[in-house]
């Protein structure tokens, strides 16, 4: 005998199948919760709570102002306050999460019981009713941090179950995946929600019993990764000794002394915190400013967001296939082209224009799934091995739906504007800055300084 077949890439690919399950089942509590039931929800809620008028004309929106910690909030910019905060507290929290899954064996444990937590604090959502807008305040913070401790696992266990020449292709067609799962249980939601009335229940019933279909969601299709994916020992984990805080906000501190030493990947890092904003930003925004602006329905709004969703998991699949023939910088770069035309298009719009609102929301999904399946497989091949972890943490800290900055900035133009059309106008910003880093980075050869293997696709179109 001269020799066994290598079995690996089937045992990787059967472990790749089962990763692509936790896609599927977070992606319904990103897609039903933060991008459309919640925001426009709690301002109804938080509009009751300040003594909004139920009858204000299409596009117009209230100024008058909740309580929360001292501050006086407009009820209009309370949910994206809301996410800018859970995403400050994330990035405290993610890093130390970070450290201790590099140096678990037990990554898909963690993933699941951050999940499993999350899904929890999700549900109770479902009792934020009336004019109670306070349990569902500390239910999406909390839900939020923690879908981003799930996603740092989460992300680390893709080094583990794929080569460097596979990572683009096995990070899309997780994505892909996670917005088929989010859209299809957005469509049960719509059905149940345009049809709430048939069945017998009121509307803020329906909009409630969605965004606990989420957290239930969310909880049971974790089940198929924690059983199917296998643990592995850590790998070149750097040991960590002293007290708590020294075990934690040390390690924070430590990482980010270390990224001087990356400096490629350091600039992705800080390309990624600009234009993983405005996109998250205008996903978290587009029902809000979809109803309060340009006066659509909340079924019309749901119908765009589910057809961004399935358009998305063939624009993940589209970006996947680019980044086989040209690497995945560069469609990359050109992918926020693309949304600095969107954001420009979207402000341009006409009031109750079904039609334009489509073909905007076509756009957003061609560009949507691709830019951030490539950003997560690119960014995990200017990380150190063992050590997937804490940079992912760091990564998935202004990751999608925790964004801070943008739904800052979304927030307090409008606050000052008393109008969603300049908000959305400012989040050019956001995309643009990002390019600019963007193209200062030298990919191969950040890869090769991180200890990776240049894929050959982009080493190619390198040389």
């Amino acid at each position: 005998m001269t020799g066994i077949a290598d079995l690996a890439p089937l045992e990787r690919a059967k472990e790749q199948k089962a990763w692509y399950w936790y896609d599927w089942a977070n992606s319904a509590y990103f897609t039903t919760v933060l991008s459309v039931m919640f925001a426009p929800y709690m301002i109804e809620v938080a509009g009751n709570a300040a003594g909004c008028p139920d009858d204000l004309p299409d596009g117009e929106s209230c100024g008058n102002t909740v309580s929360l910690l001292g501050l006086d909030l407009a009820a209009g910019s309370l949910p994206f306050y809301l996410t800018s905060f859970a995403t400050i507290l994330s990035a405290f929290v993610l890093p130390v999460i970070g450290a201790v899954v590099d140096r678990s064996p037990h990554k898909k444990r963690h993933m699941a019981a951050f999940a499993w937590s999350g899904a929890a604090f999700a549900s109770l959502l479902f009792f934020m009713k009336d004019d109670d807008w306070q349990i569902g305040a500390v239910a999406v913070v909390c839900s939020s941090v923690l879908a981003g401790c799930s996603l740092v696992s989460y992300s680390a266990i893709l080094v583990d179950i794929s080569t460097e020449e596979e990572r683009d292709h096995v990070s899309s067609r997780g994505w892909a995946f996670g917005y088929l799962g989010g859209g299809v249980l957005l469509a049960i939601n719509l059905g149940m929600y345009l049809g709430h009335e048939q069945i017998g229940l009121e509307e803020a019933l329906a909009v409630r019993l969605s965004l606990l279909s989420a957290a239930v969601w969310w909880a049971g299709f974790t089940i198929i990764p924690f059983v199917r994916l296998r643990n592995r020992p850590p790998v070149d984990a750097v040991e960590v000794t002293g007290t708590v805080l020294d075990r934690s906000f040390g390690q924070l501190w430590r990482t980010l002394k270390e990224l001087r030493g990356y400096p490629q990947t350091l600039t992705f890092l800080a390309a990624y915190l600009f234009f993983n904003d405005g996109i998250q930003t205008v996903i978290y925004a587009a029902s809000t400013y979809g109803k309060e602006t340009l006066g659509f329905g909340t079924s019309v709004l749901i119908g765009t967001i589910l057809l961004i969703q399935f358009v998305a998991f063939g624009g993940a699949l589209l970006f996947g296939r680019l980044a086989q023939r040209y690497g995945s910088y560069r469609p990359i770069l050109y992918g926020l082209y693309v949304w600095i035309a969107i954001v420009v298009l979207a402000f341009l719009l006409p009031t109750k224009n079904v039609p334009l609102f489509l073909l905007v929301a076509l756009a957003i999904g061609v560009v949507l799934g691709g830019t951030q399946a490539l950003s997560r497989s690119f960014f995990s091949l200017l990380i150190p091995r063992g050590r997937e972890g804490e940079y992912f943490a760091l990564y998935n800290a202004c990751e999608r739906g925790t964004s801070w900055l943008g739904t800052f900035v979304f927030a307090v133009v409008f606050q000052l504007t008393d109008s969603y059309r300049p908000a959305i106008l400012a989040l050019i910003a956001f995309f643009a800055v990002g390019a600019l880093i963007l193209v200062r980075l030298d990919a191969a050869r950040g890869i090769r300084e991180a200890g990776n293997v240049v894929p050959r696709a982009l080493a190619c179109h390198d040389a």
